[in-house]
């Protein structure tokens, strides 16, 4: 485990690697890259994430979840203001594969106010991500969660909901906010974007390393915006954490390791054949 990297969070099965996945691959496991723990958006993507787990069973590790955002027919990412009826889909794949899922997600809150103007718009979000929640307690299953503009609501509705394991991804929020979720046993991963600026730095070193995670976020949140981002870009954040903390990359690539699999046990040595 000291020499394997865990990407926490990306969208491997999204489009943008359709025409270069064997190569992807090859510099993900090149990268010393052990675990890709594969989150959703949409229903459409459940069947692609198992497909990628049958592929690469070493690797894949599948997440299900539905996004508080979702793309609507080719238009902007937000288009479609996500409603309690977007989960009708989804609810018997989260059953039937359950033994599969390492975890669910990406769910989670964004009251970013272009993506959540209105107080209805809020109060959908909250009860899709209440209801899968729910489904993460009955399945026993941690959850992977995106909290934009909504940091405070989301740890304390998770807190609310006796959700005692889960990752806060590409956390922004106050410090003061993280710690609140550390106390509750909860989790917070950086993707190779935080490189680009200082503005995370005092939240990194508040943070205990027994509660950080690594992530890419790929294809979004690479050390460049303009350019597709992939799970190889792992040791950016690792050593960027590192200098933040004084420590070495080595020691942040194995506690980040022993604490994506502890908060995704499924995830060590993942399989298909459950």
């Amino acid at each position: 485990m000291e020499n394997c990297f865990v990407d926490c969070h990306c969208h491997i099965s999204a489009n943008e690697f359709e025409e270069d996945l064997e190569e992807v691959i090859k510099r993900t496991r090149e990268a010393s890259v052990k675990t890709l723990v594969a989150v959703t958006e949409e229903v459409g993507e459940f069947t692609r994430v198992l497909q990628l787990q049958d592929s690469y069973p070493d690797l894949v590790a599948p997440c299900f979840g539905v996004h508080p955002l979702q793309a609507s027919g080719g238009l902007s990412y937000a288009a479609h203001r996500i409603k309690l009826y977007d989960l009708d889909a989804a609810l018997t794949q989260f059953y039937d594969h359950k033994e599969r899922l390492v975890a669910i997600g990406e769910i989670g809150l964004d009251f970013t106010p272009w993506c959540a103007p209105t107080q209805q718009d809020r109060d959908d979000q909250m009860s899709v991500f209440i209801k899968q929640l729910s489904i993460a307690k009955e399945l026993d299953l941690p959850v992977n969660v995106h909290s934009r503009s909504a940091a405070k609501v989301t740890i304390e509705t998770m807190r609310e909901q006796g959700i005692s394991r889960a990752l806060l991804h590409n956390f922004a929020g106050k410090p003061s906010i993280a710690l609140e979720g550390v106390k509750a046993g909860y989790l917070f991963s950086f993707p190779p974007a935080v490189c680009r600026s200082q503005q995370r730095n005092k939240l990194i070193k508040q943070i205990p390393l027994e509660h950080i995670c690594l992530e890419t976020d790929s294809p979004a949140l690479g050390p460049d915006k303009h350019v597709r981002n992939e799970p190889s870009n792992i040791t950016l954040p690792c050593c960027y954490i590192a200098d933040i903390k004084g420590l070495s990359p080595q020691t942040v690539r194995l506690v980040t390791a022993q604490n994506a699999y502890r908060l995704f046990p499924k995830a060590n040595g993942c399989t298909s054949d459950m």
